[in-house]
């Protein structure tokens, strides 16, 4: 089956094509031009009508958030850029399309005690038969990696059997998102854990060679649809499973896997204000350990300081619609 059907589709697979040749991955890629692909194939037939005007009536179809919107035109424009560089375009007719505004964002986030409570709910759904323990065990530890040192889902489950590092107590964690290695020390309290599990983990796999730490089904490692689904198994049995709510101008997200990484980054600038030190400060060193490109993309994390408060805003908004 073909990605593409408009007759745009030769020139959008050979964009893909040179940004995977670059190092990056199509999956932020495809999605919005899957999107441009299917406007053009159903109100165009030739590039003479690609114009700022057709542009401005493509995005108005777009029946997404305005964060989405701008993520789609965004894509579009970097294809045209290409093409303008390539010499099919003279200029990009994407260059004046004003992004949409935003709205705010503000994720859900874990308590430490309802981290400790969804971690525990995890705990017990490990099942106990010899096939599936170590697979279910492993789903947790990857879990537990997420909360205490907040990584990406995909880099538990990437995660080597040699990139963590017994003496130093330390994590490699290879070309993940931006294609940025880092090495991470690990808390100890999850260092205790990953001892723990490595224990039981060279004890069953004494015949197999399977490279990953956390291992899957043979040779293979965690799905992450089986961590996703034990996941929201959990907060539900902890009582934490809320709607992703739209109030006004603000979005109030839901619980994910990825909320714990966000949730992470909150307790741990909280601890930091707790000892009376400055979660600022702080900000250049807490955005390395994440592996963000740019520190003022952890200072996200400034505008909830916890998960109380978050909770009192979503109350607080929900009152003032019903007043209104």
């Amino acid at each position: 089956m073909k990605s593409f059907e408009s007759f745009l589709a030769p020139k959008l697979q050979e964009y893909i094509d040179y940004r995977i040749s670059l190092g990056y991955t199509d999956k932020s890629l495809k999605y919005p031009l899957r999107y441009l692909d299917r406007y053009v194939k159903e109100k165009v037939e030739k590039e003479e009508a690609l114009t700022p005007l057709f542009f401005l009536g493509f995005r108005k179809t777009i029946q997404k958030e305005p964060r989405t919107v701008n993520e789609i035109i965004s894509v579009t424009r970097g294809f045209f850029q290409f093409l303008v560089r390539q010499g099919h375009y003279a200029q990009n007719p994407l260059q004046d399309i004003p992004s949409c505004q935003e709205w705010a964002y503000i994720p859900f986030i874990f308590s430490p005690k309802k981290t400790e409570q969804l971690l525990s709910s995890v705990c017990k759904c490990i099942r106990k038969d010899k096939r599936s323990f170590l697979k279910d065990y492993s789903v947790y530890m990857a879990i537990v990696l997420m909360a205490g040192c907040g990584l990406r889902i995909s880099e538990p489950l990437n995660l080597l059997r040699s990139n963590y590092r017994t003496n130093e107590k330390t994590i490699y964690i290879e070309k993940t998102k931006f294609k940025k290695d880092r090495l991470i020390p690990v808390p100890r309290p999850v260092a205790q854990q990953i001892e723990n599990y490595l224990a039981v983990r060279d004890t069953q796999l004494v015949e197999e060679q399977n490279p990953y730490l956390l291992t899957g089904i043979k040779h293979g490692k965690v799905h992450a649809n089986r961590l996703y689904r034990v996941f929201h198994h959990a907060v539900k049995d902890i009582g934490s499973d809320q709607p992703r709510r739209l109030i006004g101008n603000t979005t109030f997200g839901s619980p994910t896997p990825h909320c714990l990484r966000h949730s992470f980054a909150v307790n741990t600038l909280k601890h930091i204000k707790e000892r009376g030190a400055s979660p600022q400060k702080a900000l250049p060193i807490l955005a390395s350990y994440m592996g963000h490109r740019k520190y003022r993309y952890t200072a996200v994390y400034l505008k909830v300081l916890d998960a109380e408060q978050r909770q009192e805003l979503v109350d607080f908004n929900i009152r003032a619609q019903k007043d209104i």
